[in-house]
């Protein structure tokens, strides 16, 4: 791995703004990721979360504003390429019919980027990276949504990327496996020097691994800092938000 590969790069997105079908659903995004950076993007449902990450990967073109990477415009050629992004998917996008080497390893197999047994060589220490030493021959039915979720992770990692962006990655598990991709995430960061922008509705999640949080409500940014500070915030629709109890408790049903 050469240096450039061992070292996160910035992002920011600069007053992005989307509208679809007449309605404004990006209003004017302002934020800058740091290099080795723990972002975490927040929000509830319907808060434009999803389409902003679609645009931080480049799958969108705002109608205005632009996203830079080392300050160079994301649609620019070869710019995602050379700075290597790589995206961990929130279904986790695992072939069933592949086994989790196969898995791991298909982008460099399919554009023959090294040789079959340097591919099993990357794979195995990419599986070792996320704690999945020896699960090279299993199939994904065979794995618990933790261990998913971290062969999705690993699968990231064969691109040497400096830029992870992770959707939802906590969930459809349960609390104490969430935690534990939680702290993948951080030791990945610290160990890699990768830049990580996770999207997540998960509080617990957030304000565990941040090194700083933005909460978007309709397609705005209503805070932005350090985990301390978003929690202090005393802007309303912020508060409602981190107050919020997400579980389900049905009211009984009276004859």
């Amino acid at each position: 791995m050469n240096a450039t590969a061992q070292q996160g790069v910035s992002l920011q997105a600069r007053d992005v703004c989307k509208s679809y079908d007449g309605q404004l659903v990006l209003k004017g995004i302002d934020f800058r990721v740091e290099r080795g950076e723990v972002f975490v993007l927040m929000g509830p449902s319907g808060s434009g979360k999803t389409v902003l990450l679609k645009h931080l990967i480049g799958l969108e073109v705002p109608d205005r504003g632009e996203i830079l990477i080392e300050g160079q415009p994301i649609h620019s050629p070869g710019v995602v390429d050379r700075y290597r992004l790589a995206m961990v998917f929130q279904s986790g996008a695992l072939l069933n019919s592949l086994s989790v080497a196969e898995n791991v390893g298909l982008y460099l197999s399919e554009h023959r980027l090294h040789p079959p047994e340097t591919i099993a060589q990357i794979v195995t220490e990419k599986l070792a990276l996320v704690g999945l030493k020896g699960i090279e021959n299993k199939l994904p039915s065979e794995l618990s949504g933790g261990m998913k979720k971290r062969v999705s992770i690993a699968r990231a990692l064969v691109i040497e990327p400096q830029l992870i962006l992770y959707d939802e990655p906590t969930s459809e598990l349960d609390p104490l496996i969430a935690v534990t991709i939680g702290a993948e995430i951080l030791r990945l960061n610290q160990r890699i020097h990768v830049t990580s922008i996770v999207v997540t509705h998960d509080r617990d999640l957030a304000f565990g691994i941040a090194d700083r949080i933005a909460l978007m409500h309709e397609g705005e940014l209503i805070a932005l800092g350090p985990p301390d500070q978003v929690k202090a915030d005393p802007h309303p629709l912020v508060q409602r938000f981190l107050q919020a109890d997400f579980r389900f408790n049905p009211e009984p049903i009276t004859p």
